[in-house]
C-alpha cells in the first residue's frame, strides 16, 4: 500500500510557540515511520510554492519519511526525501561532535531543514523543545532552558551578528552554537569566539539532513571530496527529489551527493567551502563570488549587512551589484564601497550598482536572497557607476 505525505503548516513568526502543538507532533510522528511528514512554509506564497512541488495526492516514494523542500535559491525548488535513518544518523553525529545530547533553543523556520533538525535532535535527546518567540530577548529564552544541562542552538548568519552585537552574554551562555544556512565571515565568527561563544560552522543542506561539515572536519560516517564541486557521502544523505528520476539521476551518483558548492580540501582533509558555483559573477571574464564581496563591504564601517548579485551588462557580460543595509547614521556612498572593495578583492569584485535596503531579503530558510535582489534592481533605475 502506497503511503501519502501529511501536510503541517509552518506556524508564522508571531505564532512560533504553537509549534509544539503542530510541528512537534507530527516530526515524532514521522521519525517512529507512522505519518510521512512535509511542513509548508509559513505565508500563502511559499506554501502554495511548496504544495506544487510535493503533490500531496501522488503516492510518496518508498523509505520517505521526511519531504522537505529547498528554498529554490538558485531556481524552483525540490522536495528532499530524507528517512528517519538518515535524519536519526545526523542528529546522532551532531551531539556526538558537540559533546554529548542537550536542551535545544529553536530559533530557526520549522519548514527548513536546520529547523527540523533542531526538533529531531530535540527528540533523540529526549527532551521538549524551547521555541524561541517572535520579539523575545535571547536571554529571555534561554531562562526556559533546563537548568544544568547542556544548551544548544542553531542560528544564521544575520542571527549570530545581532545577538553578538545585542546580546552576547547570553550567546556566550550556550554550549555549542552551530552557524549555517549561507556563508559566514571569518571576521563575524572571530569577533563571536573573543567573545567566547562555542561558535562551530555547519556545512550541509536538506540533501543532507542538515549540516554535515563542522568547522571544515567531517561528522562521524561523512564523507567529502572535490571534483568539479563538493560531493558527500554517507548515512545522512537523502534518496533523491520528489517525483524527479531525472534530477534525482543528475545529483545522486553511486552514494554521493553532488552539491554545486565550490570548495577545496587542505592536507589534512579540512574542507573549505568557496560558494555556489551557480552564484559566480562573471565579470569581465574574472570570476567573482559574491560572497566575498558581501564579506569585504560588511567590514567597512557604514554597512552592517550586504548581499551581492550579477546582472546581464552588455560590456562586462555581468556587472556586480549590491545591496546594503546602512550602519545607524551612515551613508554608504557608491564610490567609496567601491575603492573599499577593489583593494581587497581586485576591481572585478568592485560593484557597479548600490541600493540602499532596510533589510537583506532572506528566504524561508534565512539564506540572503539573491534573485530577490536582482529582480529588484533590474526593475530600477541603476544608481550606479561605469
Amino acid at each position: 500500500m502506497h503511503r501519502q505525505l501529511t501536510l503541517v503548516a509552518a506556524p508564522p513568526p508571531e505564532a512560533a510557540a504553537a509549534v509544539l502543538d503542530t510541528v512537534w507532533p507530527a516530526v515524532r510522528s514521522s521519525l517512529d515511520g507512522d505519518r510521512p511528514l512535509a511542513v509548508l512554509p509559513a505565508g500563502t506564497g511559499p506554501a502554495d510554492a511548496a504544495r506544487a512541488v510535493l503533490r500531496p495526492d501522488e503516492p510518496l516514494e518508498p523509505g520517505t519519511d521526511l519531504v522537505v523542500v529547498t528554498s529554490g535559491s538558485t531556481g524552483g525548488g525540490k522536495g528532499v526525501l530524507l528517512s528517519a535513518a538518515a535524519l536519526r544518523a545526523s542528529a546522532a553525529a551532531t551531539a556526538d561532535r558537540l559533546g554529548g545530547p542537550g536542551s535545544w533553543l529553536l530559533a530557526l523556520p520549522t519548514s527548513a531543514i536546520g529547523g527540523l533538525q533542531v526538533l529531531v535532535r530535540t527528540a533523540l535527546a529526549g527532551r521538549e523543545p524551547v521555541v524561541l518567540s517572535r520579539g523575545e530577548s535571547l536571554a529571555a529564552a534561554t531562562t526556559r532552558l533546563p537548568a544544568g544541562d547542556r544548551r544548544y542552538v542553531a542560528l544564521v548568519p544575520t542571527q549570530l551578528r545581532r545577538y553578538l552585537a545585542e546580546e552576547p552574554a547570553a550567546l556566550a551562555s550556550f554550549d555549542g552554537v552551530l552557524i549555517g544556512g549561507a556563508a559566514t565571515d571569518p571576521a563575524l565568527l572571530a569577533a563571536a569566539r573573543a567573545a567566547g561563544v562555542q561558535v562551530r560552522t555547519a556545512y550541509g543542506m536538506s540533501e543532507t539532513a542538515s549540516g554535515c561539515v563542522y568547522d571544515g572536519v567531517p561528522l562521524a560516517g561523512v564523507s567529502v571530496r572535490v571534483t568539479d564541486g563538493i560531493e558527500l557521502a554517507g548515512p545522512v544523505l537523502a534518496s533523491g527529489y520528489r517525483l524527479d528520476p531525472a534530477g534525482t539521476a543528475a545529483a545522486f551518483r553511486d552514494g554521493w551527493f553532488r552539491t554545486r558548492d565550490a570548495g577545496s580540501l587542505d592536507g589534512a582533509g579540512r574542507l573549505t567551502v568557496h560558494g555556489r558555483l551557480d552564484d559566480v559573477v562573471i565579470s569581465g571574464g574574472v570570476n567573482v563570488a559574491p560572497q566575498g564581496v558581501e564579506a569585504a563591504l560588511r567590514e567597512h564601517p557604514s554597512v552592517t549587512d550586504a548581499v551581492v548579485t550579477g546582472l546581464p551588462d552588455p560590456e562586462w557580460g555581468q556587472r556586480v551589484v549590491a545591496a546594503v543595509v546602512a550602519a545607524p547614521g551612515a551613508t554608504p556612498d557608491l564610490a567609496e564601497l567601491r575603492s573599499w572593495v577593489a583593494a581587497r578583492l581586485g576591481a572585478a569584485a568592485a560593484p557597479r550598482e548600490l541600493r540602499v535596503v532596510d533589510a537583506v531579503p532572506t528566504l524561508h530558510t534565512g539564506k540572503p536572497d539573491r534573485r530577490a535582489v536582482a529582480r529588484t534592481l533590474i526593475t530600477r533605475t541603476p544608481r550606479g557607476t561605469d
